[in-house]
């Protein structure tokens, strides 16, 4: 039995809305986006191999020059196409993982500071729990208003208990067949979701929550990118 990573690396979103022409590739603190998120699994020992999505053969070439630093030879890598949405994409991902895989891991490429620590506790929790979520508390009052109410518009809106909420990350974590069989399913009811934890619990399964108490943002904006590398350059992960 074997435990994978799924990165996933590819589609539009990647781009960073035009700015730059891929976001996972940037330079970040002297290395590639990406090569982080490769270089913490690696560390943190609990994966044997990784499948990673991307956009086509071009983004393919150019990723593989990016990790190849942090990859030895006893390291599988697989190669899946994005799909029109991410749980296209996560369903091409799960399905390249060999057949002896036991646990994987899906993680957003555009996440670059996940902790090896994190990616421990991540592991022991699915070998326990069948699946996890790496997650942190929210702080900020969340209010909630009408779909596509526009700012400086007056609604009415409900405050939310934010003792209540958690703010899921990547990576998640799951049982193969459990999160494999979840998204069959999802993809054949065409239910959109955003995350793999929406897909596993549709299914009916319970999903444990690991705090995460290191900041690990999504890079979406190019301000994103900015906050990073002081992140890292400060040394405050």
């Amino acid at each position: 039995m074997s435990t994978f990573a799924i990165l996933l690396a590819g589609g539009s979103g990647s781009r960073m809305r035009g700015v730059v022409r891929d976001k996972i590739l940037e330079p970040l603190a002297g290395i590639p986006v990406i090569a982080h998120s490769v270089k913490a699994f690696i560390e943190s020992e609990v994966i044997d191999g990784f499948v990673i999505v991307c956009r086509d053969d071009e983004q393919q070439a150019e990723i593989t020059n990016a990790i190849q630093p942090w990859l030895t030879k006893d390291v599988p890598l697989y190669w899946a196409r994005g799909g029109k949405e991410r749980q296209d994409s996560v369903l091409n991902g799960l399905e390249c993982c060999p057949e002896n895989t036991s646990i994987v891991f899906i993680h957003d490429s555009a996440r670059p500071l996940v902790q090896k620590e994190s990616l421990i506790k991540l592991a022991d929790t699915a070998l326990l729990n069948g699946a996890g979520v790496l997650a942190h508390r929210v702080k900020d009052t969340i209010k909630q208003v009408p779909p596509q109410t526009k700012p400086g518009i007056s609604v009415d809106h409900v405050d939310l208990d934010r003792s209540t909420l958690w703010a899921m990350e990547t990576p998640q974590v799951f049982r193969h067949s459990l999160i494999l069989a979840a998204y069959r399913k999802i993809i054949t009811e065409k239910i959109p979701i955003t995350d793999d934890v929406a897909a596993a619990t549709h299914a009916g399964h319970k999903v444990a929550l690991v705090e995460n108490l290191h900041p690990n943002p999504k890079i979406t904006d190019p301000h994103d990118l900015l906050l990073v590398e002081f992140l890292l350059k400060q040394k405050r992960i």
